[in-house]
């Protein structure tokens, strides 16, 4: 890197709670597994301390709440060298919790209670807004109102659509070619398209269907197969990496953070896409959603590639 980028998230914080499974349970089933791990969580501040770890300057905004919870949140923001001044205390309302079933092939069910998560919104999206940055990272575990708000006077920015609100294809269209990137993941472009994602082949049709509805890059995400770019110099495929997978919780968070880092840094748009997909590999080999987040060395060891 020439600089030090400088990476604003406006997101959501969640302590994860998390419970290892011999298989995920169906509807009205019962399954018994390890031990619960109470670790630091939620789309937004996962981001933020991967782009922290791959050498970022950056800031959180977002909300939690007035408990035990909230001040590890902070804390662990901190231990990073996260600035955490913009991210509100609320009173009265609890910090978000994310319960997490992984199982033995490192699938994982999330159910995310939101708690202050739901309260972000126009004095996070000022502050998100103040000071200098390169890129604006949003996840969508904070309401949508915070959401367009942010878009409307956000600059360079990564929308990160993850999970999909009700009203995602309207997002999308309203943001229009005042979006830089839109990431999501085969799922969530499904809930923008209206039709099934399946596989990176799809996922290079799909990405190339949500650039014409306005955004300048479109990513979809395709798990263990890669990812898929779409955008002004054209449409690429990139292959996933070939990594044993432990704990995909957090997977995606790294790829966005690492692609904001990459991008804020001069990286070429598909070269950006690589490192990132090679950063969330590396993610995967190990437990946990903040505590597998890797640096560079990490990255290196996993999956060959040097980070930028």
């Amino acid at each position: 890197m020439t600089k030090r980028p400088k990476i604003t998230v406006l997101g959501s914080l969640n302590m994860d709670i998390s419970v290892t499974v011999p298989r995920l349970p169906a509807p009205g089933a019962t399954v018994l597994g390890s031990a619960a791990r109470f670790t630091p969580g939620g789309k937004g501040a996962n981001q933020a301390v991967a782009a922290a770890r791959l050498g970022a300057d950056v800031r959180m905004a977002g909300c939690v709440g007035d408990d035990d919870f909230g001040r590890r949140l902070l804390a662990a923001l901190r231990a990073e060298g996260v600035n955490a001044d913009a991210t509100r205390v609320v009173p009265g309302v609890p910090t978000g919790l994310a319960m997490i079933a992984v199982d033995e092939a490192g699938e994982n069910l999330i159910i995310v209670a939101p708690g202050a998560n739901h309260q972000v919104g126009s004095p996070e999206v000022a502050a998100a807004s103040d000071g200098p940055r390169d890129i604006l990272v949003i996840s969508a575990e904070i309401p949508a109102p915070a959401i367009t708000q942010a878009l409307a006077q956000a600059g360079p920015c990564i929308l990160n659509l993850a999970p999909a609100p009700q009203n995602a294809a309207e997002l999308v269209a309203a943001s229009g070619e005042d979006l830089d990137w839109l990431v999501v993941n085969e799922s969530e472009a499904a809930a923008v398209l209206g039709h099934p994602v399946s596989g990176l082949a799809n996922a290079k049709n799909a990405a190339a269907e949500l650039v014409a509805r306005g955004p300048r890059h479109a990513v979809v995400t395709a798990g263990a197969r890669g990812a898929a770019l779409a955008g002004p110099d054209g449409t690429h495929a990139i292959e996933g990496f070939n990594v044993q997978a432990v704990d995909t919780v957090g997977a995606g968070d790294t790829f966005v953070g690492a692609l904001a880092v990459a991008l804020a840094a001069g990286v070429p748009a598909p070269e950006a896409v690589r490192a990132a997909a090679a950063a969330g590999a590396a993610a995967v080999t190990r437990p946990g959603a903040q505590t597998a987040m890797p640096r560079p060395a990490d990255i290196l060891a996993a999956t060959g590639v040097t980070w930028p």
